[in-house]
Formats: C-alpha cells, structure tokens, sequence
C-alpha cells in the first residue's frame, strides 16, 4: 500500500495582533509578558512565546500549562519526552504518555480532543525553538510539541512556530534529555528523566536570568498567502486560480520536476482534508503520448489492484487540449489503516507546458468537496503574455531555468530513498545525510558542482524507488540493509577537517571508491570464488 502524498501539506496566513490574552477564572496573561516554566526530573524549561506569529497555539499552550485552567487540570503534569532523538528534537506533550505509563503502543497519538489550525510562519527552527507536532494534516496539532535540540530549518514553513527557551538553565536541560538513551522507536529508557513534573505561568517581570536574545531568526521571502486573499497567481509559470475560502497554500519543496508547485488545502471532512496540487513541466510529447505515459506510470497499482480508474476522458479547456482521470487508489495511513482515496487529474497542454491539476479526497467525502474542484478548474488560467497567445503559458529562458537548478542544488532536495526506507524525514539517519550534505559537501564549490550532477541523477530515478519501498515492505527493508554500507562509510567525513577543494576531491573519491568496493567490487570476487570452487 501507499501513503498519502506529502502535498497534504499547507500554510495558513499569519493573523497579525497586538496583544494576545488567555482567560480562566480571574487570571488573564498577556502572552507576550507570559513565561511557561516545564518542571523536569532533568531541570527546569522556560519559555517565552509569539503570540503575533502564532496566537492561536500561544493562547493554547498557556492554557494547557496554567494549573489553574479548569478543564484541563495543568495537562502537561506527569507526561513525558516521549520521542527523543539526539542531534535533532525532543517531542512531548501527548497525554497518554501520563495515563498509559507501562504501555507505550499508543504513545504519540494523544491530544486535548481537540486541533487547531495551522500558523506557519517564518520564524527558522533554530536550537531552543518551540514548535508544534503534527500528522500530515497540517490542521492537526493539538497538544504535542518538539524543541529544537540542533538547527533544523528544513522544518521551517510546515510546523507552526510558536516560543523558544529564555534562560540558561532550559538549553542545559535540553541538552540532557536530548542525550537521554532510548529505544528503537526513539522512546527514552529512563522515562522518569524525561518527565514534565509539573508547569507553573509567570510573568516575565517576575522572573529572573532571563536571557537577553535577539529576535528570532526569520526565513527570507517567506510570503504566507491567504485563500480569503483572492486569486492565487504564479506569474513565472503562467498560470492563477481561484482557490474556495477557508483553503491553506503552500508552495511545496521542488524535489523533482513532477513536484507539485502549488498545493491547496482544504478543511478536514474525513480522514484527510481534500487536497488540490498544480504541477507545471515542460511539454516535448503530444497529448497522446503523455496519456500513455501515465498510464504506464500507474499499471502496476492497477494490476496488483490497488488503483481503478472509474473514468477517463479527451476534452478541452478554454481551448486547450486536455485530458481528464478519475481514478481511486487504496492508501494506508501511519497507523497503518487503509481506506480508499478518489483522485481527479485533469492535464492541459500548451506548445510547451504540460500543468497537472491534480483533486484527491477520500472516497467517503469526495462529493462534498467535488464541486469546489470544478470551481478552480473553471478559475484556473493560462496567463496571457506579450510574446504568446492568451491560452499560452509563460516561457521560462534557460538563464532562468539555470539559476533554479543552481539554487536547488545549493540548498540541497530531499533524501527520497532513505525517507521512505526509514519512514520519516525525522529519522536520525536522514538527518545524517542531510548534515553531511548541507554542513560538509556543500561548502566546497567542487561539492556544489558534484551535487549539482548527483541531484540530475538521483531525482531522475528516485521518487519511483521511494514509492516502491512505501508499497512493497519487503523491498523497504531490503533498501535500509543496502543503506547501511554507506552510512557507514560516510561516518569517515564526520572525523576529518576538510577546508580546501582539494581535501574535498580526496576524500569524496576515496569514499566513492569504497563504496563501488563494497556494493559492486565485493559480491563480484564473492560470486567469482563461488563459482570456481564448484567446478
């Protein structure tokens, strides 16, 4: 089975106030001036909070941690840091922590009984930031939150920022937990370390060695759009709609050139929210040869039954030939439930684009939302430009296209084979690769260059690998035992100091070398003494 595809993921527009307040009883805080103390078995955590980023989760948060809150009954006493992953975050907050203590099965899966929606910002996930856990729905957080143990700011823009810690004592305490032993599944052995005692609401005037920090950090161009805003437009690749009111828009991470360039969110009606996705590439095939494309790209799904397409269809729009799918696929959750998703694609072919518009929702719900995914299909345009006809799209120069693909490579795609092997792009050996991407390879210009070349290779076979692993299990476990050689080897660069292009070179060879050794060089000599001992 597959797993739903990451465009369920979304940005809320940031409500921009003042002053912010949480009300209970005859207590009000002014949440800017609010500091929340997490008393630990491992020492004390302040934080201090956003509330013009983020009011909703501020207003939350304070909430769930004030004794005084009626309802709730100071929520976070006696749960713990049930996820803990060493050089990247601790996760807490799930209240099944507290009341299911010697079973952990269900761990990770508690919240108040409630969600709030999403308020992505630009503040960066930097050491000491405060951020909300979610599921892949990005309206989904609750109660569960994760400190930033290391920089991480490929989180930035997909989890709602919403504090930081504000004295000494709190990254020291940080620190320890982060370095607490756990099991496979990231829980810590000794939970009692791990455990919130119980959290006190101050005011910040009344407490003591705070520290004096900068503002936080922010991600440059970040630019949060609303769907109350009006039509959504993309004036480099040519194209506006008119998302329904109430959606989110996020502008994904371009992993390959079929990475959706927008995806549209809507609000929750079952199991998921209804998804739309645009995906804009250039076009060197006719309409028939792109159908045939398609469908080859999705056979296997249909032979092994997982994928039915219901109908299908040539057409038009505004002009433009086109062709419409309808088609339903059985997908499995990350608790492991399957349920039936109904996906409409609808493929518009300029001279030389090929945009995807892509619906999917579950099955169940489908017709609630069908009839907003005719409304943006009636909205979506092919913007008019001075050197082509008005149903035409915007052409991109190669200088342009240059340029994105240099930027890309310096900052660097997803590990899309090891995230589907090991589940997660939390998991501590992505987050390996990742850092000796970004903190060793790619401060060389040789590095730059290399992953410039690598990334043409890898994104040319790697999503359908990654898809592979999330529907054969088998083949996901073969892939992790196949990984672990070059992790391994990649460990070298982890104890050497390379500071000019030329240790780059050397040690980037030699480890390029090591591996051919060990995954081409090695089982050949070992089939070779096979075969001659039986003759």
């Amino acid at each position: 089975m597959t797993k739903l595809p990451v465009f369920l993921l979304g940005i809320m527009i940031i409500s921009i106030i003042p002053i912010a307040t949480a009300e209970e009883g005859d207590v009000t805080f002014i949440l800017e001036d609010t500091i929340v103390v997490l008393e630990t078995n491992s020492g004390n955590i302040a934080i201090e909070f956003f509330p013009n980023d983020a009011p909703n989760h501020v207003e939350n948060f304070v909430k769930l941690s004030n004794p005084g809150f009626k309802l709730n009954n100071d929520f976070y006493r006696d749960t713990i840091f049930h996820r803990i992953i060493p050089g990247f975050m601790i996760q807490g907050g799930d209240p099944n922590t507290r009341v299911n203590y010697d079973d952990t099965t269900n761990w990770g899966q508690g919240s108040p009984g409630y969600y709030i929606e999403a308020e992505f910002n630009d503040i960066k996930h930097k050491k000491g930031i405060v951020s909300m856990a979610r599921s892949p729905d990005p309206n989904s957080a609750g109660s569960q939150f994760f400190i930033v143990e290391k920089d991480s700011t490929f989180l930035d823009g997909q989890y709602t920022v919403f504090g930081r810690l504000i004295t000494q004592e709190s990254f020291e305490t940080l620190d320890k937990i982060a370095s607490l032993q756990t099991d496979s599944r990231d829980i810590p052995i000794d939970r009692e370390a791990a455990k919130i005692i119980k959290t006190s609401v101050w005011n910040r005037s009344d407490m003591n060695n705070l520290l004096e920090l900068d503002p936080p950090e922010r991600t440059s161009g970040f630019t949060p759009q609303t769907t109350n805003s009006g039509k959504y437009t993309d004036e480099e690749l040519g194209f506006s709609f008119l998302p329904p009111i109430g959606w989110t828009i996020q502008n994904p991470e371009q992993l390959s050139s079929k990475s959706p360039a927008v995806a549209a969110l809507g609000p929750r009606t079952g199991v998921i929210p209804a998804a739309f996705t645009v995906v804009v590439e250039n076009n060197t095939m006719s309409i028939d040869e792109q159908i045939m494309d398609l469908k080859q790209s999705i056979k296997s799904g249909i032979d092994s039954g997982v994928i039915d397409i219901i109908n299908e269809e040539k057409t038009s729009h505004y002009g433009l030939d086109s062709y419409s799918i309808t088609v339903t696929q059985i997908v499995e959750n990350a608790q492991l439930e399957m349920y039936k998703v109904k996906i409409h694609a609808f493929l518009i072919f300029t001279s030389d684009k090929l945009y995807t518009l892509q619906f999917a929702n579950t099955l169940a719900s489908f017709e609630q939302t069908e009839g907003q995914f005719k409304d943006i299909l009636d909205s979506f345009t092919i913007l008019k430009t001075s050197t082509t006809s008005i149903l035409e799209s915007i052409p991109v120069d190669e200088k342009q296209d240059l340029s994105i693909n240099e930027t890309q490579a310096s900052e660097g795609g997803g590990c899309l084979i090891a995230t589907a092997a090991y589940g997660s792009e939390m998991a501590p050996q992505v987050q390996f690769l990742r850092e000796i991407r970004d903190n060793t390879v790619l401060q060389t210009q040789s590095g730059v260059s290399f992953m410039s070349a690598f990334n043409q290779f890898y994104y040319s076979f790697s999503p359908a690998v990654a898809d592979y692993e999330r529907e054969n299990p088998v083949f996901k476990e073969a892939v992790k035992v196949g990984l672990t050689p070059l992790l391994t080897s990649l460990t070298i660069l982890n104890y050497v100091d390379i500071d000019t292009e030329q240790e780059m070179l050397g040690y980037g060879i030699g480890i390029i070398m090591l591996n051919i050794g060990m995954y081409f060089v090695a089982p050949a000599v070992v089939i070779i003494t096979i075969k001659n001992r039986r003759k």
